[in-house]
């Protein structure tokens, strides 16, 4: 059975420019083999990249060896759930792509956290308040 997003809906994709997850197939689909769990659909902020190059998670700095472009602001990328979790406890969590984060997410963050920083644009934008 395919791995379920935090809203047990079908995994949706996260990026693939720059193609992201353990897989590097566009989704943050984690598998036993994943074991840093990289299940959280993040849209990177330069609050959130600097936190992290800050507890040595440098993730702006390319490495082409491993076909890693670095990443700016803006991109979708499938981080570690405990990264995004310190990084929600210092008050600089990413924003969050809900239909796109694997629910093995929710193995270390509690699911109000994940959408407290929720971006998911609904399926009628109509149900928006202007």
């Amino acid at each position: 059975m395919s791995e379920r997003n935090v809203l047990g809906g079908e995994l949706e994709s996260c990026g693939t420019d720059p193609v992201t997850g353990f897989h590097r197939d566009g989704t943050c689909t984690c598998g036993p083999e994943d074991l840093g769990l990289h299940a959280v659909c993040a849209v990177m902020t330069a609050e959130f990249l600097e936190h992290q190059r800050s507890v040595g998670n440098d993730l702006t700095t390319p490495h082409p060896e491993w076909h890693f472009p670095g990443l700016v602001p803006g991109d979708r990328w499938c981080v570690v759930a405990a990264r995004w979790q310190q990084a929600y406890v210092d008050g600089v969590a990413a924003p969050v792509v809900l239909n796109a984060t694997s629910e093995q997410a929710l193995e270390l963050i509690p699911l109000d956290n994940l959408i407290l920083y929720s971006v998911d644009v609904p399926d009628d934008p109509a149900s928006l308040e202007l």
